[in-house]
């Protein structure tokens, strides 16, 4: 059996086990708190290989070259400073089945309402363990709101999937939630993924609400995934554990998403070109298809 064809028949499986899996209840839960936990998507195998695909990115051992315009992250051995790669499938084709899937696209589609979904962009996020030794805010990452980074985009109510690759929880660092915090609109200076001092963030923001903060920890099993919505408030601590925390993210969009021409820079929007245009759909392999499914959307290669 081909790579392709062993790859189409992985995704069959998993959407075969995404049946029924969101209800009307589970609809309403995203809508009301800004989140949703899904159950066990990935099975062990995959997150086998996920993980391991999380070894060769570090190493810099590509399945495919990457633009030179748009940078590979940085790699610190023995740093304690979260490591980030975005558009990591178009380097390895493992992330990419993974943030590309039709499981993850059609929960997408069902939260945000829409009928066809795209990937806006992907991420492979590497929390080094501290052992306990959590004495600096190197591995924080800071409150924000997704949307404070995306204006550029036409549509408000993007959202994100976050997919364990071990089981998470806050001691080793994971994502926290202000539940409702969607309610909000966007906030200004929401941007604060950078920022690593927490509690002063949480100060000035609960001031900006609209209602409580509530900071809630999305506790995950491996292979579960957190859906949230791009205005939900999301943040995360140290990671005290002796092991690194590690997921992929899934950020996603409708289909015909388009431009909205002088809002805000995202380092995406070079693949528009030098011509770019208000109103210009989000379209082509620079953000594939997740919901429906081709044939062979996610037939790897990037």
């Amino acid at each position: 059996m081909s790579d392709t064809s062993k790859t189409l028949e992985l995704d069959r499986a998993q959407h075969a086990r995404m049946e029924h899996v969101l209800s009307p209840a589970a609809i309403a839960e995203y809508w009301e708190r800004g989140y949703w936990i899904s159950p066990k998507l990935f099975d062990d195998d995959q997150i086998a290989r996920l993980r391991a695909a999380h070894e060769q990115l570090w190493a810099a051992n590509y399945d495919h070259e990457i633009p030179s315009q748009y940078g590979l992250a940085k790699v610190e051995p023995g740093s304690s400073k979260v490591r980030i790669q975005f558009n990591a499938f178009w380097l390895n084709d493992e992330i990419r089945r993974a943030v590309t899937s039709p499981i993850l696209g059609q929960i997408g589609a069902q939260l945000m309402g829409v009928e066809g979904v795209r990937l806006w962009h992907d991420q492979a996020i590497y929390k080094p363990g501290t052992n306990g030794q959590a004495v600096t805010n190197a591995g924080n990452i800071g409150w924000h709101q997704d949307f404070g980074y995306w204006q550029s985009s036409s549509f408000p109510d993007m959202c994100t999937a976050w997919v364990a690759l071990q089981d998470t929880d806050l001691s080793n660092g994971g994502m926290r939630t202000i539940v409702g915090s969607h309610k909000w609109g966007l906030i200004k200076g929401s941007d604060g993924f950078s920022e690593t001092d927490l509690q002063q963030q949480a100060e000035r923001f609960a001031q900006l609400g609209g209602s409580q903060w509530l900071d809630e920890p999305c506790i995950l099993k491996a292979g579960q995934a957190s859906f949230h919505h791009c205005l939900t408030f999301h943040g995360s601590g140290p990671n005290l554990s002796s092991q690194p925390r590690l997921s992929v993210v899934a950020h996603m969009m409708p289909a015909d998403t388009v431009y909205r021409a002088g809002r805000q820079w995202h380092p995406n929007l070079v693949f528009f070109g030098p011509n770019a245009y208000d109103g210009q759909p989000f379209a082509g392999d620079y953000w594939p298809v997740m919901w429906p499914p081709a044939e062979s959307s996610n037939a790897g290669g990037a």
